[in-house]
């Protein structure tokens, strides 16, 4: 077996959610459950089959995303994964309805940190094990740390 950390290309002002599937109709029902979510939000997904002619099928309402999103899962190589970049909207917006659709089985990350996602690779094929989102600890949290924290939250509209 060999292992390989795969980079994510992702730039600035973007988020990714990367998960595994099962189906080859997740491509249209992962865009239904992104649509549903927020007539403002700008996506595109791949999905990479891991069975008959073996695609990576795409899918979005944003070329650009769509182009990026075909280019990382070629990347990643590992069937039956997914990739999703959005713009003008958050994962915590769409993780629920994602995780709802009858074909998603795990979502390892949803982040605009930078990324790598961690490929074994065997005879068979190639497989998500995991990833690394961002970077280590550089502390734990002081009471200044956390009035920034909780002053950033109110500042994008996330709490009151």
């Amino acid at each position: 077996m060999e292992l390989s950390a795969i980079p994510i290309e992702m730039p600035d002002g973007l988020n990714v959610i990367i998960g595994q599937a099962h189906f080859i109709k997740t491509v249209e029902d992962l865009h239904e459950a992104l649509v549903g979510a927020s007539p403002y939000l700008r996506f595109g997904l791949a999905f990479c089959e891991a069975s008959g002619p073996c695609l990576i099928r795409c899918s979005g309402n944003a070329q650009d995303l769509v182009e990026l999103a075909a280019r990382n899962a070629e990347a990643i190589g590992a069937g039956h994964s997914f990739i999703v970049f959005l713009r003008d909207g958050f994962p915590v917006n769409v993780l629920n309805a994602l995780k709802l659709v009858p074909e998603v089985c795990t979502v390892y990350c949803a982040t605009a940190n930078p990324v790598e996602v961690l490929v074994a690779q065997t005879d068979l094929g190639r497989g998500i094990i995991g990833v690394v989102d961002g970077m280590p600890p550089a502390g734990i949290e002081t009471p200044s740390d956390e009035a920034d924290r909780k002053g950033f939250l109110r500042e994008i509209g996330y709490k009151l």
